[in-house]
């Protein structure tokens, strides 16, 4: 059984809202900005704009196409594919060839909605795969060539940022800090958000410490193996990411054990687990954005996972073919987090780096009257 996250394109009628919905999970300044906004609404000329922001990564090309709202942004488009641009890049350090004709597959299907949509601006961003491939700018070079769209391959402190306003309204408003982290194909992004700050009216003000990790689920599984785990396996390659957290955790020191203070993850990883959690016949993003897991919840989880052989997680409706032989490097990146940043409670977003690009566009563009706080 493939999984149904392959590939997903939501209809124009049946968009869903961001932020909207979820006005009470916003933090203190960006609330603040879309009850200003609401008076006004957006301008005329941008709520008709449709805006578009595609994230290709080291595992999966995804397209986000939105129009602004009076409160957040409505989706009308989106599309997502695992292409494995890294495959095999940690051993060659190369892009290789089939992997680059998937993704340029990939694209061309992206270049064509943006197309049909109308999309008036958009960002088309690359990261970990085409940071650290040596033929990355060749790479970038060819799509810009053959399918006529621009990639801008964007620094790990820029990931980070995105992925944080992208995902930070889902952050708890008591919580005095957040650890929001981000696991991707080739690289996690871990972003301490101090939430006690005086001036919190943007991203940049929140972030107290981020550290961006050379490894991810596609870079750890070929390193370890990802279809048979074995437990001691799974030890290792937890062992190999708290190594890397360490000067994070050096700078944050003790404030790393505040009360209160919780997890937020915005990824396949994180949301394949919440996912077999709730037992989804299929997965459904409207289930699974906003969910809180107890850590309990999510010790029982990887405890099923690790468990399962190659072949269960592959009949497994929220996993399927794509992610068997990822998840439980992922699950080990997520239970290295949770080693160095304690905590009862984990919220599940699945958004992140293309809702961040779509609201930095928007408030450039000025289409929320008085917004100016989310960049």
């Amino acid at each position: 059984m493939q999984s149904r996250r392959a590939s997903a394109t939501i209809p124009t009628e049946q968009g869903f809202w961001y932020f909207g919905s979820m006005r009470t999970a916003l933090l203190p300044g960006a609330q603040a900005v879309f009850e200003t906004a609401g008076s006004g609404g957006p301008s005329a000329s941008g709520s008709q704009a449709i805006y578009g922001a595609l994230d290709l990564g080291t595992n999966n090309c995804r397209l986000l196409m939105a129009r602004p709202s009076w409160d957040g942004f409505r989706v009308v488009d989106a599309f997502s594919r695992i292409v494995r641009l890294g495959e095999g890049l940690s051993s060659s350090q190369a892009l290789g060839e089939p992997a680059i004709e998937r993704t340029i597959e990939a694209l061309k299907i992206c270049r064509d909605k943006m197309d049909r949509r109308g999309v008036t601006r958009a960002r088309l961003i690359a990261t970990e795969a085409c940071r650290s491939a040596k033929n990355g700018l060749d790479f970038v070079a060819r799509v810009e060539d053959e399918i006529g769209l621009t990639l801008e391959i964007i620094d790990r402190e820029t990931e980070a940022m995105l992925a944080a306003s992208g995902c930070a309204a889902l952050a708890d408003p008591a919580a005095d800090s957040v650890v929001l982290f981000d696991i991707g194909g080739g690289s996690t992004e871990v972003v301490w958000l101090d939430q006690r700050s005086e001036s919190r009216s943007t991203i940049k003000d929140r972030i107290r410490e981020w550290s961006s990790l050379p490894v991810g689920v596609v870079t750890l599984a070929e390193r370890h193996g990802g279809r048979h785990v074995t437990p001691s396996l799974y030890q290792k390659m937890i062992t190999e990411v708290r190594d890397l957290l360490g000067p994070l955790v050096a700078a944050l020191g003790e404030d790393r054990n505040a009360d209160a203070f919780h997890l937020l993850g915005t990824s396949g990883t994180v949301t394949t687990i919440a996912g077999v959690h709730l037992g989804l016949p299929r997965y459904d993003r409207r289930a699974v954005d906003g969910l809180w897991m107890s850590s309990i919840d999510v010790d029982g989880i990887v405890d099923r996972l690790l468990g399962m052989t190659y072949e269960e997680r592959v009949a497994s409706a929220c996993i399927g073919t794509e992610r068997a032989d990822l998840v439980l490097s992922g699950c080990a990146i997520f239970d290295a987090i949770r080693a160095e940043f304690p905590s009862d409670r984990v919220r599940v977003a699945d958004r992140g780096l293309r809702e961040g690009i779509l609201m930095q566009l928007m408030v450039e563009d000025g289409v929320w009257t008085g917004a100016g706080g989310l960049a």
